[in-house]
């Protein structure tokens, strides 16, 4: 059986920001990859406004059972209060990408 990879994603407030979230979960082998998006913009409701801001937006691919070491690294070095971070299991994808994925990060 197949172990469980997850798809993470969480957005940053610039470029930055991203490759320093990026290339710590790349060195500390809890992600295989993190792609790191163009620039977006993203509105929202904070603290009773809405609020408007242009973010970069990293995906990252990890094992199921490394996703409290991320989310960790993740909270401990985003700069957000409430970051955005939210899992989607991947429920099939290409075998010898998902094995990828399992060879590179933590054993």
């Amino acid at each position: 059986m197949q172990e469980k990879c997850l798809l993470v994603t969480t957005s940053c407030p610039d470029q930055a920001t991203a490759n320093t979230l990026a290339h710590a979960l790349i060195e500390a082998k809890l992600a295989a990859c993190v792609q790191i998006s163009a620039p977006v913009t993203s509105l929202y409701t904070w603290e009773g406004k809405v609020c408007q801001e242009t973010e970069v937006v990293l995906q990252l691919k990890c094992l199921a059972r490394h996703y409290e070491k991320v989310e960790h690294k993740l909270l401990s070095l985003h700069p957000y209060e409430v970051p955005e971070l939210i899992a989607t299991e991947i429920h099939t994808g290409s075998a010898a990408y998902l094995a990828w994925i399992k060879e590179t990060t933590l054993s």
